[in-house]
């Protein structure tokens, strides 16, 4: 299997590049290879900040739907992928940027979610079309960015916000121009770097403990619900109308 995204590392700093046409939306296999690579960065010795980023028209639109419409029993291991993605980004000992631009969807506000530092591009927004999706999650990470009932209507409505409205809500450090986002990023990274990587790392790992809850279990959480909502008609019906490019019928 191919992977879906690049690596590279430079003077302490990694790079993991999203590189999937045309969306950016990964199967199962691919959540898994993703997680693998943050785990292994995080223990490499030559990385001190790891960025995450992505090429074509958006960051990432979540899960391969394609996958699940064709076999909804896949949920399982595209859930366990997701999982690993996530708690590797928020668990791992390195701190992790993402940069974020044009669509961020689904599994996209996950990775957004777990970041330590949050970058974008003016182009950017934000969505969970997990309902209209037939699906659950994603919910405690985006809880983690907005405030609770700002994360109510996006999950109800499935509207977008943009970058600067999230800019204006707290989550978005910088918003910059399309051509400026890796750079701004890269910036971050090395004042990061540049940092005792034992003094970095206590504190990345006394911030997760003091936060309101533990991210992994709300998540898991929801997961339970993901599970659930698979099992349920609704749920195929619009899987299928997304597919096949078409309204549902509930």
């Amino acid at each position: 299997m191919s992977l879906p995204f690049s690596t590279r590392i430079d003077s302490g700093i990694a790079e993991v590049i999203f590189n999937h046409p045309p969306v950016n939306a990964f199967n199962s296999a691919g959540w898994l290879a993703i997680a693998a690579e943050l785990n292994a960065l995080g223990e490499n010795p030559d990385v001190r900040a790891i960025i995450i980023a992505a090429e074509g028209r958006g960051f990432c639109a979540g899960v391969d739907i394609k996958e699940l419409a064709a076999n909804s029993a896949m949920i399982t291991k595209v859930n366990k992928g997701n999982y690993d993605t996530f708690k590797a980004i928020h668990r791992n000992p390195k701190p992790v940027v993402v940069a974020v631009h044009g669509f961020v969807l689904g599994g996209g506000i996950g990775i957004s979610g777990a970041a330590d530092v949050l970058v974008a591009s003016e182009c950017a927004t934000f969505a969970v079309p997990e309902v209209d999706r037939g699906a659950m999650g994603g919910g405690a990470h985006l809880q983690r960015m907005f405030p609770v009932q700002k994360v109510r209507y996006m999950y109800f409505t499935g509207e977008p916000i943009d970058a600067q409205e999230a800019y204006r809500l707290g989550a978005v450090e910088k918003v910059v121009p399309r051509d400026r986002l890796l750079d701004t990023a890269r910036d971050i990274a090395r004042k990061i770097a540049a940092k005792s990587p034992r003094m970095v790392q206590l504190a990345k790992e006394a911030l997760n403990g003091i936060e309101d809850g533990n991210l992994e279990d709300k998540y898991r959480w929801e997961q339970g619900f993901t599970q659930e909502a698979y099992a349920d008609p609704d749920s195929q019906e619009a899987k299928d109308a997304f597919v096949e490019k078409r309204d549902a019928k509930f």
